[in-house]
């Protein structure tokens, strides 16, 4: 690994903004194995809004065994998930940050997808940006090469640490030891990119993180390759805008991501006829979130459509239990079979609404 420290000069100051030039903001779409894409002149100085002081810490990766790839990001700056991470299956992956230019994200996938590799592509960005100098970029492409940017005047404390297939990078940080406790964690910790990634946050803000607090986390996984079907390829795509405690509730919402994916292909293998898998999977999805009342409801109703209405009945029995939204859940139980997702049988629905408290 490459550990490498942002010099210690003068840092640009917010004040600044109007002699920092930036990158053409409109990306043209370019199909696959095109001309390598390359950027507009930059706009003039102050022409664009969207530039924004997104001082953070993140994570670029793709797992070696899987090939999925990914970005983590936390900052005290509202929404960092909205500017931030960027991926595409079978593509590469880009964190853009410190004075944020936007279409460092866009454009850097573009040229991976026209076949450049992640160090070609940042190469060619940062030619033609004359802000180079405050922008903090990393980037990652489908087979693993890696390369980081730190400009010599982004808030310090700042760097970034190049490795196989991955790169930390932090700016306006407490100490300079951030971006390698990132990197130690994430090659260090066990499980799954997502798991990785998230580690590597974690050490991050252990470490002091950003000098001024916390304030919002992301998360994005994609696929290694594409199937053509972008909703499909993207695993994982979680945002925490605001919160005291971004990376905890990131990590209360990949739980529930994992859990309503178990759920997703439980219903898909009770779709393909396979009744014994999907309760396999409906229940390691309730494992995940034992009080998600719903999970609970949707587990019933395809033990109930599929004949087994006495193995359904207590897990009904606990949704209609709840002093909340008991009652509501009880009460749609009779507009199922409208929508085939029960037998048109009032006998079944009397027998399931039965076990409502006060029936």
């Amino acid at each position: 690994m490459n550990a490498r420290p942002c010099p210690r000069s003068r840092p640009c100051r917010r004040t600044g903004l109007r002699a920092v030039p930036m990158l053409a903001a409109l990306l043209v779409a370019v199909p696959a194995m095109a001309a390598p894409v390359v950027p507009a002149a930059p706009a003039a100085a102050g022409a664009d809004a969207r530039l924004r002081p997104v001082h953070t810490f993140s994570i670029v990766a793709r797992d070696q065994a899987t090939g999925e790839m990914g970005v983590a990001v936390q900052s005290h700056w509202f929404s960092v998930g909205a500017v931030v991470p960027w991926a595409e299956a079978g593509v590469g992956a880009v964190a853009t940050q410190s004075i944020v230019e936007p279409s460092y994200g866009p454009l850097g996938l573009a040229l991976m997808r026209s076949g450049k590799s992640a160090p070609d592509a940042l190469k060619s960005l940062l030619a033609g940006d004359t802000g180079a100098d405050v922008r903090q970029v990393a980037m990652v492409d489908a087979q693993g090469r890696a390369a980081a940017h730190t400009g010599e005047h982004c808030i310090l404390m700042a760097g970034d640490v190049v490795g196989e297939g991955f790169t930390t990078e932090a700016n306006l940080m407490e100490k300079d030891t951030v971006w390698g406790a990132m990197a130690r964690a994430f090659t260090a910790t066990k499980g799954d990119l997502t798991d990785r990634l998230i580690a590597a946050l974690e050490a991050a803000q252990a470490e002091g993180g950003d000098i001024r607090g916390r304030q919002s986390a992301a998360i994005v996984v994609v696929a290694g390759t594409s199937t053509g079907r972008p909703w499909a390829d993207r695993l994982v795509d979680l945002r925490v805008d605001d919160s005291t405690d971004p990376i905890g509730e990131l990590k209360r919402l990949v739980r529930l991501n994992r859990a309503y994916r178990r759920m997703n292909d439980g219903d898909n293998l009770f779709a393909a006829g396979d009744v014994a898998g999907a309760v396999r999977e409906y229940g390691a999805a309730e494992a995940l979130v034992p009080d998600n009342i719903e999970m609970v409801f949707w587990h019933a109703v395809t033990l109930a459509s599929a004949g087994k209405v006495a193995e359904s009945l207590p897990l009904f029995r606990k949704v209609f239990a709840d002093r909340v939204q008991g009652a509501k859940w009880a009460a749609l139980v009779p507009r199922l079979p409208h929508s085939k997702m029960l037998p048109d049988d009032p006998k079944l629905i009397d027998r399931i609404t039965a076990v409502a408290p006060g029936h």
